[in-house]
């Protein structure tokens, strides 16, 4: 028999009484009166317009970024959305993360500023992406064909509507992902598909697998030339020369191997133009940068940096204390996309291809004026280094806090944020400068992989726990549980458009996401 409440005592019915006669409080947190003045910077500290009175109660974000787009002479069509990061003056601190009105003035005071409206307050802007990819939120389709687990996944840069897979039963698969049907089996291999990569046009796949080889296909599915034979042991990664440095149409493509050596192809004849050897341990991970450097980590603790031109080493960049599993480039996404971006404007000739592509790049490079591309290397030593190789050897930042061996690395499009994945199941979110902003955590096993959404405000991460996660990198919660696969998630990808996430694993079906 259920429990039956006590009828209320006097006492209480007295009190209730007493509270409904009461005018409630509800006027709203007070807000001191009173005004900040702002002086505006860019990344690169130069002052983008005059000093400006702020009044505090519309001191939010999106208030200060509408006025920073007006002070700047902006049509309402082309105003760009602003982060803010506000510097303390007299002092290196930088308050990452904008507080509401209510808060600023407490957050000044604690930073040691006692009157701000005395004192004229520096806001780092920091552009955001104008066009906004939403979460993926449920899984659109589950598409089996692979016969054994998935390794790799890539969506094409032309389009969202191809994805390519590859796997342990030799073959890679192209996918499409309009329709959520299997569209091509790229047959050939004689071993796992460990690696691949899209080239930056779109046009051509490249495969690297246990036989030793890599192969080349077209987006038909159909092989182009002859496989590429030379390595000794399997293909580890592979990169595409960056497109606005092909000459003459004639793509070059980079393989790591288990063999301790890079080779460098010339796609187009499949003839071998530099066998880049020098490390002492399986090259585990290969980028391509834009100012034609080649980077590899290696499981002999060191990052090398070579010229691609004349296929000699230029650093050897040694602080790490165990294997090396992982490279990012702050350039990666522009790179990956070439002359694709968001407006789906692709240029006609070859000329305006590549100078799109070199205008993206030198944008996204570009840091106090000279163009600087830098290099992150996550390793089996719990932490991950970031590199300026232009500036020499020593690093310029050592990202610690990781509990167990680093996996996977990635800097956001935007170039601001860098994620890192461990086997401490957590995600580490850190600064553009290697400065550790928060860990994500949710994830109850070792996170293999993460990649960014194409506007940087949105993250998803695939882990041995069978989910994936969709956070949001405003906030630093998580947006999206993804729960489907049936077994560890080993690949994933986030399309360029930003509609599609696509993932695969040990339980050999693609899984799509959509919102």
């Amino acid at each position: 028999m259920a429990t039956v409440v006590p009828p209320p005592s006097k006492r209480q019915r007295r009190e209730v009484l007493e509270r409904t006669q009461v005018q409630q409080d509800v006027t709203p947190p007070v807000v001191e009166a009173g005004s900040f003045k702002a002086r505006f910077i860019d990344n690169d500290g130069n002052q983008l317009a005059e000093t400006i009175e702020v009044p505090l109660a519309d001191a939010t974000e999106k208030n200060v970024s509408l006025l920073l787009n007006t002070l700047l002479g902006r049509e309402r069509e082309e105003f760009t959305p602003y982060r803010f990061r506000i510097h303390i003056s007299n002092s290196n601190t930088v308050i990452d993360t904008y507080p509401t009105p209510s808060e600023f003035l407490a957050v000044l005071r604690k930073h040691g500023i006692e009157n701000p409206f005395e004192t004229t307050i520096t806001l780092a802007a920091e552009p955001q992406a104008v066009f906004k990819v939403q979460a993926v939120t449920r899984m659109s389709s589950r598409i089996p064909g692979h016969g054994e687990a998935i390794l790799a996944a890539q969506f094409s840069p032309k389009t969202s509507s191809l994805l390519a897979t590859g796997s342990g039963d030799n073959t890679a698969r192209l996918w499409n992902t309009d329709s959520g049907t299997p569209k091509h089996t790229l047959k050939g291999h004689s071993g796992w598909v460990l690696a691949l990569a899209w080239s930056p046009d779109g046009q051509n796949l490249a495969t690297g697998s246990m036989d030793k080889t890599v192969r080349i296909w077209d987006e038909s599915g159909q092989p182009v030339g002859k496989p590429f034979n030379g390595h000794a042991k399997w293909i580890t990664s592979i990169a595409w020369q960056p497109y606005h440095l092909w000459r003459d149409d004639t793509p070059k493509l980079a393989s790591a191997s288990k063999d301790a050596t890079v080779r460098i192809w010339i796609v187009n004849t499949g003839r071998t133009e530099h066998v880049l050897s020098g490390h002492k341990g399986s090259v585990s991970c290969i980028r391509w940068g834009g100012t034609d450097l080649i980077y590899t980590a290696s499981q002999d603790k060191t990052v090398k940096v070579w010229d691609a031109v004349n296929g000699t080493l230029k650093h050897t960049l040694s602080s790490h204390a165990h294997w090396v599993n992982h490279l990012a480039l702050s350039t990666d996404f522009v790179l990956r996309t070439a002359f694709y971006d968001h407006t789906k404007n692709v240029p006609t000739t070859t000329e305006e291809k590549r100078a799109k592509a070199k205008d993206r790049f030198e944008k996204a490079a570009k840091q106090q004026g000279k163009i600087a591309e830098r290099v992150i290397s996550a390793s089996d030593d719990f932490t991950m280094y970031l590199w300026d190789p232009e500036q020499g050897t020593k690093p310029l930042a050592r990202l610690l806090g990781h509990q167990k061996q680093v996996n996977h690395v990635s800097f956001s499009p935007d170039g601001n944020l860098i994620a890192s994945a461990g086997w401490d199941n957590h995600i580490k979110i850190w600064g553009r400068d290697g400065k550790f902003l928060t860990t994500l955590r949710a994830h109850v096993a070792p996170v293999y992989q993460c990649a960014f959404s194409a506007d940087s405000r949105l993250l998803v991460s695939g882990s041995r726990d069978t989910t994936l996660k969709v956070w949001d990198m405003r906030s630093f919660k998580l947006s999206a549980d993804l729960p489907g696969h049936e077994d560890e998630v080993y690949a994933l990808d986030w399309s360029l458009d930003g509609r599609l996430v696509g993932s695969g694993g040990k339980d050999k079906a693609v899984r799509l996401w959509r919102n």
